[in-house]
C-alpha cells in the first residue's frame, strides 16, 4: 500500500474524533462515527465480544453515561487495502495503558469505524520525575 498522507491524516483525524467523543461522552458524535453498512464489532477490556451494531452501539451507551478521561496515544496507520485502515495506538486511563485498534472503512465519502478492541499491556504509565530538591 503507498503511503498517502492525504489520507492518513483523515483516518488519524476519524481516530481522535473517536477518542474525543469518548472524552465528552457524546453519544451523537459516537454513533455517527460506527458504520452503518458494514458490519461491526467491538471489544471493550472484561466485556464479552460485541458483534453488529446495535450491540456496539448500545455498549457507548452505557459506557458514555461517566466518560472515562481516556487519553489516546502514539496512533498509528497501518494501511490495509484502498478503502480500509487500522489504527494502532495506546489508550491512557489514570495510571492504566491499554493497547488499542481501531478498525476503519471508507463508507459513504467518511472514514467509520469497524471495529474497536482495547486490551491491557505490561506497559505502565511513568509519573514525572521530581525536581530534584536543593539543600543549602
Amino acid at each position: 500500500m503507498v503511503f498517502d498522507p492525504t489520507r492518513d491524516r483523515l483516518i488519524l483525524f476519524a481516530n481522535e474524533s473517536f477518542y474525543a467523543a469518548i472524552r465528552a461522552g457524546d453519544m451523537t458524535a459516537m454513533d455517527e462515527l460506527w458504520a452503518s453498512d458494514a458490519p461491526v464489532a467491538c471489544i471493550h477490556p472484561g466485556w464479552p465480544i460485541l458483534v453488529g451494531r446495535d450491540d456496539v452501539i448500545a455498549s457507548w451507551r452505557t459506557i458514555l453515561q461517566s466518560p472515562p478521561g481516556v487519553q489516546q496515544r502514539d496512533a498509528r496507520v497501518v494501511p490495509i487495502e484502498e478503502g480500509m485502515a487500522l489504527v494502532v495506538c495506546r489508550e491512557l486511563i489514570g495510571d492504566t495503558i491499554l493497547a488499542a485498534t481501531n478498525v476503519f472503512l471508507r463508507e459513504r465519502g467518511d472514514w467509520r469505524l469497524v471495529h474497536h478492541q482495547a486490551g491491557p499491556t505490561s506497559a505502565r504509565r511513568r509519573r514525572p520525575r521530581a525536581a530534584p530538591r536543593v539543600v543549602h
